[in-house]
């Protein structure tokens, strides 16, 4: 699945959504997906636990793997978070947590603005992780966000400057 070329305007919800509903009982795999050259230029969802411009949220016993997010670019919203990557169970939407989310990766994003809350990645248990994130040239308000950034404290974690929390069940977070 490609979607590419595309402006994006979310009134109230998210531009980016995968993985919330699905079949627990036919478990599926949801891989493959690319995301390039967008321009994302709204968002407002009060719910926190659905914010997200760009959000894998496994759920109903899906398994989200090998997404790509390139050359997107976004505005200032009105409410909501940068990306939000998490497996989950929420039984108002919801008859299973996800299996996991895995192989993600996010090249030349960049976001300008100052309304975005804390992001957030977090897994379910030892079992159902997210794993193998990738941010490859984020950008925060012209600020490279990487590892490796000068002027970064070393007693911060890159996802503190990125102002990402990295929660639970989660592996292999790089910002390069």
């Amino acid at each position: 699945i490609v979607m590419k070329n595309s402006t994006l305007w979310a009134d109230i919800a998210h531009p980016i959504l995968i993985g919330t509903h699905g079949s627990t009982d036919k478990p599926e795999i949801l891989e493959n997906i690319v995301y390039q050259n967008l321009d994302i230029l709204d968002h407002k969802e009060a719910q926190i636990d659905y914010q997200g411009v760009m959000s894998l949220n496994a759920g109903d016993s899906n398994l989200i793997r090998n997404v790509r997010f390139e050359d997107i670019r976004v505005e200032d919203f009105r409410q909501g978070q940068l990306v939000n990557i998490r497996v989950f169970f929420n039984s108002k939407y919801c008859t299973s947590p996800g299996r996991g989310v895995e192989n993600i990766l996010f090249k030349n994003v960049s976001y300008t603005g100052s309304n975005a809350e804390i992001s957030v990645i977090e897994g379910y248990d030892d079992d159902r992780k997210v794993k193998d994130i990738v941010f490859d040239n984020l950008q925060i308000n012209g600020v490279k966000i990487a590892d490796t950034m000068a002027g970064k404290p070393g007693y911060y974690k890159t996802s503190d400057v990125a102002r990402i929390f990295v929660g639970n069940h989660v592996e292999n977070v790089i910002f390069r």
